[in-house]
């Protein structure tokens, strides 16, 4: 599952959903969030199909619920 950067969440937004969502702690999160600032996307976790799916529906939930446009995709691996 990859993250994907954009110029308006916050980067304390994306830490709170990496804690929130992909149970990292505050260092792994933040890591994560730079990559995704510094690179564009990072993987943030690996997941079967249906998994993705569903948890990307509840990040999306979560971002619209607090005005936020962050982006994940599911990409085969």
């Amino acid at each position: 599952m990859l993250m994907h950067n954009d110029d308006f969440t916050t980067m304390d937004f994306v830490i709170e959903v990496l804690e929130r969502f992909f149970k990292k702690n505050r260092s792994e999160a933040t890591q994560l969030m730079l990559e995704v600032h510094q690179k564009g996307l990072a993987e943030v976790a690996q997941l079967s199909r249906d998994l993705a799916e569903t948890k990307i529906a509840e990040v999306d939930a979560y971002c619209k619920l607090h005005r936020q446009p962050l982006q994940l995709s599911a990409e085969p691996t």
